[in-house]
């Protein structure tokens, strides 16, 4: 997958971990974009500021691409010159999206898609269980599928949760969305779930031991730190990319589902075109 645009800011970061220590301070520092006095980029300067080589600044710009610094500083500050004071922000949020799409690439099995497409086609109710931002997925999921002609409900609250239990049994299928693994009511729920006989399939970043023995399916979504803490981007954003994923699949395999979409997409349609009629005529009617 290629990026937005070519920007030599994310190719710092993702070349990071490959740095030497000394190398790492040097990227540290324009990561963080210090000005120098005068705008004095050359080699002599920014050793003297960061206390290296100058061969470890040719090092560095090496490993980035460039034949040495020159060409490394000239790139820099040309890019810096044409960036509008907010496209750092910009550039954050696009590049935080294109490393989850990616790893999300990355984490699909395509032979678990399948196997969960079957559950959802073989059992008769679906319940989808989530909190929070994960409840808003769990929604979403609930929404897709309905349209659908699927009979799913989405759980997403904690009292809810705990009345669920004595709606399942061996017909149910129950799907969890706990991003950050770690969210109790939701865990318990999945438990009680497993406990009435009903399929389970939990929705994580998490890649826990105890989770692959107790539920059916666990499907592992990308993961960034802070994330489920909204820290960059939409913490639903790994969850809605699996969903839609798993929808793709289903709506594939099943073209009668595909007619019970366009159906309820007609008539929504022709609710708003008729609500639309009836505000023109009692406009006109005035």
């Amino acid at each position: 997958m290629e990026k937005y645009e070519h920007s030599l800011l994310p190719k710092i970061e993702a070349n990071y971990s490959e740095f030497t220590n000394i190398e790492k301070n040097i990227a540290a520092f324009f990561l963080r974009d210090d000005y120098l006095p005068g705008n004095d980029y050359t080699a002599d300067s920014v050793c003297r500021k960061l206390y290296v080589s100058p061969a470890s600044l040719t090092r560095f710009s090496k490993k980035l691409g460039f034949t040495g610094y020159r060409e490394f500083i000239y790139e820099f500050q040309n890019e810096r010159r044409n960036r509008r004071p907010d496209s750092r922000d910009t550039e954050i949020v696009l590049d935080t999206y294109q490393e989850m799409l990616t790893k999300a690439y990355s984490l699909i099995d395509q032979d678990q898609i399948d196997r969960i497409i079957r559950s959802i086609r073989s059992h008769r109710r679906i319940f989808i269980y989530g909190l929070g931002s994960s409840g808003l997925a769990a929604q979403e999921f609930k929404s897709r599928f309905v349209r659908l002609g699927v009979d799913a409900d989405a759980v997403v609250d904690s009292h809810s949760l705990l009345m669920n239990a004595a709606r399942l049994g061996e017909e149910a299928l129950v799907i969890g969305i706990s991003y950050s693994g770690a969210t109790e009511e939701v865990i318990d729920a999945m438990y009680k779930a497993v406990k009435r006989g009903a399929e389970t399939i939990l929705i994580t970043s998490r890649n826990d031991n105890t989770f692959h023995e107790l539920f059916n399916e666990v499907v592992l979504c990308a993961v960034k730190k802070n994330l489920e803490y909204g820290d960059l981007i939409s913490p639903q954003f790994p969850v809605l990319v699996l969903i839609d994923r798993i929808y793709a699949g289903y709506v594939r395999e099943n073209n009668q589902n595909k007619q019970i979409y366009d159906e309820t997409v007609e008539q929504f349609v022709d609710r708003y075109i008729k609500f639309d009629q009836r505000i023109d005529f009692e406009n006109k009617d005035r």
